[in-house]
Order: structure tokens, then sequence, then C-alpha cells
């Protein structure tokens, strides 16, 4: 089981084959690599379902090779265009995950792609980047002109990238870090880290394109690929309000407006997770929650209220399709830069 999505397996995979299953997607959320919060956003599942469903079909008209085999309704595999209503299941391909031994702080991939096989799920998250916002972490790991900015200095609102950039972040580590290069071509193993940098640029490129079409900016997004048969493909979801950030007339409409009312409205929890990270990190231990000393609390009903209608909303807007009871966009938007006003 992921934070947010319940995995359930019908045909286990195989060194030889890839197997069958699907994702249930549930109305948990996670911020700052908790795990699940407290409480639920109504409807939040059933938005990244359509959302990543709807994106997986235009995936594969690109000829992008993807994991997705359809979503569920009333018990059968369908195509998300004879759906009535917003799907919660998605069918998937299945590739091996095999264990990823720890010692000492230490992650063992050597072990790791010798019980993988021929197919297998790469242990990367390839991150692609259109705008660098106030507060990325690329700010403080990489110089303006190392991202072809003509400046030296990071200005203080968002900048729009000349050319999208591409980075290889951990998948199953504790703690998610960003990788060199060569650090990425170990961890992805058989995979050639060119091809999941191309396939990341392709993603992005389908993803903006209807982001755009839809008034959205798509600045940043993420996804995970599988290996199977030589090829790489995308797998878990793309596209969605979760793995991508997306702005609206200014306005994020992600799981960012989330993480940061965090930020506004419970600074010392945030705190704590901050400073617990980083003594797990300085003591080589990968259990940074058993030394966070404050745990989250609930959200205001107001504020799940305002964050639902967001997510429905922009599912609506990104798909083109009424599949949820859900404000205007504008309305919605306007609702969300009032929380941390």
């Amino acid at each position: 089981m992921t934070s947010v999505k319940e995995f359930r397996v019908a045909e286990p995979a195989t060194d030889a084959a890839l197997g069958r299953g699907r994702f249930v997607f549930t109305d948990a959320y996670s911020v700052f690599d908790w795990g699940r919060m407290p409480d639920t956003i109504p409807e939040k599942g059933a938005s990244l379902c359509t959302m990543g469903a709807h994106n997986f079909a235009r995936l594969e008209a690109a000829g992008i090779p993807t994991h997705y085999r359809g979503v569920v309704a009333d018990g059968e595999v369908v195509a998300l265009d004879d759906c009535h209503d917003a799907p919660r299941e998605m069918a998937i391909d299945l590739a091996t995950v095999p264990d990823l031994p720890v010692e000492a702080g230490e992650y063992d991939y050597e072990a790791f792609h010798a019980a993988a096989g021929e197919n297998y799920l790469i242990p990367l998250e390839i991150v692609f980047r259109n705008a660098v916002p106030v507060g990325s972490s690329l700010r403080g790991r990489r110089d303006p002109e190392d991202v072809s900015l003509d400046t030296h200095e990071w200005p203080d609102e968002p900048v729009s990238l000349p050319e999208p950039v591409v980075e290889f972040s951990t998948k199953f580590e504790e703690t998610d870090r960003y990788l060199t290069r060569e650090e990425a071509q170990r961890v992805a193993g058989r995979a050639a880290l060119d091809d999941c940098a191309a396939v990341a640029r392709e993603v992005n490129r389908v993803v903006t394109e209807r982001a755009e079409s839809a008034g959205f900016t798509h600045e940043d997004g993420k996804i995970e690929c599988l290996y199977a048969d030589g090829e790489v493909r995308v797998a878990d979801v793309a596209g969605t309000f979760d793995e991508n950030r997306f702005a609206y007339d200014g306005q994020q409409v992600s799981k960012e407006v989330v993480r940061q009312y965090h930020k506004h409205a419970q600074p010392e929890w945030v705190a704590a997770v901050e400073a617990a990270k980083r003594e797990a990190d300085e003591a080589g231990d990968p259990d940074w929650r058993g030394r966070c000393e404050r745990d989250p609390e609930p959200l205001d009903p107001g504020v799940i209220s305002t964050v639902s209608h967001l997510y429905a909303a922009g599912a609506n807007a990104y798909t083109g399709r009424e599949f949820f009871d859900a404000p205007a966009l504008d309305d919605a938007v306007a609702a969300a830069r009032e929380l941390n006003d």
C-alpha cells in the first residue's frame, strides 16, 4: 500500500512476465513525507484517478508506453471515455519490486537489482521542471546559470525556465534525496537513464499541452517508471494534482495548497518534521518519524471543503468533463487563495 493509494494484486509479476493489479485511490493525503495525515479530503481520490486516467489515454495516443490498462467501472476494466461517473480504481500492469536492503543508513541497490530480474519498478522518481517557484528546492541545489537562466542570483519571484529541467531522486528510501546522473544510473540498473529522461520529457510535453489548453500553468511534476522487455514505461500515475504542480490565475491548484497551509497553520509541526529529518540524516538513521516530537493536527472542516472543491473543480476543468458536482474553477481557486491570506 502506498500512503494514499491502496494496491491490489490479481496476478503477481515474475521475472519473465508482468503481472496485473489495481490502484484504489483513497481520499487520504500526505505532506512532507509524513504518510497518511489524520483526516481525509472528499473526492480527492476520484479526482486523481480521473486525471491520471485522462493523462494515460493521452500518453498512449502519443505513443508513450505505460502500464495503464483502463479504469474500473461496475467491476469491469473500461476506458475513461466510457465512464459516466468519476472512477476510483485503475487497472495496471505490475512489475517486480524487490526489497531494498538498508544497513547503517546505506541502501544496497546491487542487491535490489540482483533480485529484480528483467521486469522491475525502477527505484527512481524522475522530476521535470518548467518553472522554479519561490521556495523550490532547486534554488538551494543549483545556480541559475546551471538551468540556462541569464542571471547570477535567483529572483525573488517565480521564474519560468527556457527549457525543462529533468532531475532524479530516490523512490524507496525513507527520505527522498536528489542524485547525480552517475548515482541515478546506478540506482536505475538495467534501464538507461537517457531513456528515463526522454520519457519524462515526453510526459511533461503532453501534460503541459493539455494544461495550457485548459487554462492551467504546468510548473513541475514527477513520474515513476518500470523496465520491461528492454523498454522504459510510465508507471504509477502521471499529471495529477498530487504528482504535479499546476497554477491557475497565479494560484496553486495542487497538493501544494495543503502543504503551504500546514506551513501557515501548523508551523511547529513542520519545524519538528524538518528537525527530525536533519537529526536522522546526521545519525544515518532512516527512521526520522521516530524522532519527530509532534504529530499533525486535523484540518478545519472549512479547509477540507475548500481543498475538496479545488481538486474536483480542477479535475473537471482539466479533463473537460463535469465528472464532479463542484463549483466553477474560478470560484474554487478564489476560495483556495484565501486560505493563506
